[in-house]
């Protein structure tokens, strides 16, 4: 299979699906494969969207593994299986449901397309891409996390509600773990280039602030039985495009630290740049000292995860 040809998507529900949907829609890739356990909805959903690429004239076709082994020589496999984040869970109460439904996953993912790119999706998110790394055995540059690019986004929405003015021009940044202690970064953002300091007060900053970082779960308090998969998704698919088309596009992604920003052995939010090999490059950024400090705790919650999965005998073996 040539270079960025196949994509496989573990988990055909709200995200899975419309991350199916969207890269068809660009036609991204030769191929789609979904995998998940209600088999007939899922070949119900691929069915739809080949329709729809047909519509769209993309070359496009989406297809269904009914098996993992029919899941083979991906380019890249995005992960979005696990128990879905209800309101007034958080997402450490996800933590072993889902990590055990990851290890099995990813232990197939290694056998049937390893050499594929891996980006994870599943709650609580810096926790369920260690899991996968440590899973895999693959490089790191190889397990990626997606986070930063939808909370940026969340950001950019917010900034652009409160302005009422410069849509499209928008550029927010956010690092850290995908969690409420993530680490919105106003000093990097910008409205057409201009610091958003000059456009707006520092409490309407903090409350834009306050509200990323609570912004998965306003959308949760307002669906009741789920949680948010348009921007999400559409967040993955930017990940997914940039990987195939080798564009070496810098986007904020959850990867496996190892002694950048002063850290090792925690997946955190950083900028990294995206090409047909993953996570190519990590890049640091100078942060200030209030900065540092949210990025230490941010990466102390992550590290509070790991260490319980540790403590609970996760990782025995490996």
């Amino acid at each position: 299979m040539s270079q960025g040809k196949r994509v496989g998507i573990v988990g055909a529900g709200n995200v899975g699906a419309t991350v199916a949907y969207s890269l068809a829609m660009l036609g991204s890739c030769h191929e789609i494969i979904l995998r998940d356990n209600k088999i007939d909805v899922a070949k119900g959903k691929a069915l739809d969207m080949s329709q729809a690429a047909s519509a769209v004239r993309s070359h496009t076709v989406v297809k269904v593994a009914e098996e993992m082994s029919d899941l083979v020589d991906c380019d890249v496999v995005v992960v979005t299986a696990g128990s879905p984040r209800l309101p007034g869970m958080s997402r450490d109460d996800l933590l072993m449901i889902n990590a055990k439904i990851t290890k099995e996953v990813i232990q197939g993912i290694a056998k049937y397309s390893p050499n594929a790119v891996v980006i994870m999706v599943s709650n609580p998110l810096d926790a369920m891409t260690y899991v996968a790394l440590k899973e895999s055995g693959f490089d790191r540059s190889r397990v990626i996390g997606m986070a930063g690019i939808l909370d940026s986004s969340r950001m950019a929405a917010f900034i652009q509600e409160k302005l009422g003015y410069g849509g499209g021009q928008i550029r927010a940044s956010v690092m850290g773990g995908h969690g409420d202690d993530m680490v919105p970064l106003p000093r990097y953002s910008t409205v057409a280039g201009v610091p958003l300091s000059d456009v707006l007060t520092n409490d309407e900053i903090a409350e834009i602030v306050d509200r990323t970082r609570h912004g998965g779960a306003e959308i949760v308090g307002y669906l009741k039985t789920g949680s948010a998969y348009y921007a999400p998704a559409k967040s993955t698919a930017i990940m997914v495009d940039a990987i195939l088309k080798d564009t070496k596009q810098i986007h904020p992604c959850a990867v496996c630290l190892e002694g950048e920003y002063g850290y090792s052995d925690v997946v955190s939010g950083v900028p990294v740049m995206l090409g047909a090999k993953g996570a190519e490059k990590i890049i640091e950024v100078t942060l200030d000292e209030k900065e540092k400090a949210m990025f230490a705790k941010s990466c102390k919650s992550v590290q509070d995860l790991i260490d319980t999965l540790k403590e609970n005998n996760f990782f025995e073996g490996k």
